[in-house]
């Protein structure tokens, strides 16, 4: 016989639409089943702090559609220590809170993962993150808004090029995967794309940059954040010494790519995989992260679903793609 009488729902990490369509379905699935369900605010440090709010259906009535998340979102420095773990476990049996939905990225599984492990809780993931890289899942909440935004961006952007005959660098979000700058350049055209899984270089990038049509109006290069080179404006400097006759220009788009309405893809992964959290707990799992693969939803233990222990690469086939698609 099922124990579970109470589910609590938090969000924790960066902020991603779709987020609010998956608390939804996580409440809107423990009700179906007859269970009460409570919201953490602000992520884990909420937990440590007791902030907890009763949730219904009117709760998360028209929130669909709503970027962000209305149960907030932080960092907790608190929830790495086991003392800060200890606290967050004596209010969750407080509240009578007998199991655990996450919505987040790899450091809130980190977190999630240490804590299944050390105490009787029961905890399911759901995977919310642009990054998209998390293995366990095609796609991520918030991934495929994330580069429609930036696409909506550029597509602006190259505007302006070609009417100055300018070349645009623009910096995406992608500290550690390259995934937004890789989709979303192919998406735009992009003469380059700059991630950290390939390091393209200097000497690769200027070389790709000759190789093009000389005669085209406007030149578009994608960086993600943490390429070798240092960002975009790095970037920038450099091939305004190799090009000094190029009108050269830096935008970067920083965190529009989090914000705006979820597309209809997010919010259809994040209500199927909401309600799969809670049929699980309710099935006995625990500290596994929910996903959809080859559209079969499916569970991934946290350890191998986190980035720093097995990160998704770029296939070759990628980059092949875009060499061809930029000449």
């Amino acid at each position: 016989m099922n124990k579970i009488k109470n589910i609590g729902v938090l969000t924790s990490g960066g902020d991603a639409p779709g987020m609010n369509a998956a608390i939804r379905a996580v409440v809107r699935a423990a009700i179906y089943y007859d269970l009460e369900v409570t919201g953490v605010l602000r992520g884990y440090e909420g937990l440590i702090n007791g902030d907890f709010i009763e949730m219904d259906r009117k709760s998360v009535a028209n929130i669909i559609q709503r970027g962000g998340t209305i149960l907030k979102t932080a960092r907790s420095d608190a929830f790495r220590t086991i003392e800060g773990r200890k606290e967050a476990y004596r209010q969750l049996k407080e509240k009578q809170i007998d199991a655990l939905v996450v919505i987040g990225g790899d450091g809130t599984f980190t977190g999630a993962n240490l804590f299944s492990h050390e105490f009787d809780i029961p905890v399911i993931g759901l995977p919310g993150t642009i990054d998209n890289d998390l293995e366990g899942t095609d796609f991520t909440i918030g991934y495929d808004t994330a580069i429609n935004t930036v696409i909506n961006a550029v597509d602006k952007i190259r505007d302006t090029a070609e009417s100055h005959d300018r070349l645009f660098i623009v910096e995406v979000m992608g500290r550690d995967s390259g995934l937004i700058a890789l989709r979303s350049g192919i998406g735009v055209g992009a003469e380059a794309i700059m991630i950290p899984e390939a390091n393209m270089g200097v000497e690769g990038l200027v070389a790709r940059l000759e190789i093009g049509r000389k005669d085209k109006a406007s030149k578009i290069i994608i960086v993600a954040e943490g390429d070798d080179l240092g960002g975009a404006f790095n970037v920038g400097e450099v091939l305004k010494q190799k090009f000094p006759n190029y009108d050269i220009r830096v935008s970067v788009l920083g965190h529009i790519q989090r914000g705006g309405k979820p597309s209809c893809m997010d919010r259809v992964l994040a209500s199927r995989l909401g309600v799969t959290a809670v049929e699980g707990l309710l099935a006995g799992k625990s500290g596994v992260m929910a996903g959809l693969v080859n559209k079969e939803l499916i569970f991934t233990p946290f350890d191998h679903a986190i980035k720093h222990i097995d990160a998704k690469e770029i296939s070759p086939a990628w980059l092949k793609l875009v060499e061809i698609l930029s000449l």
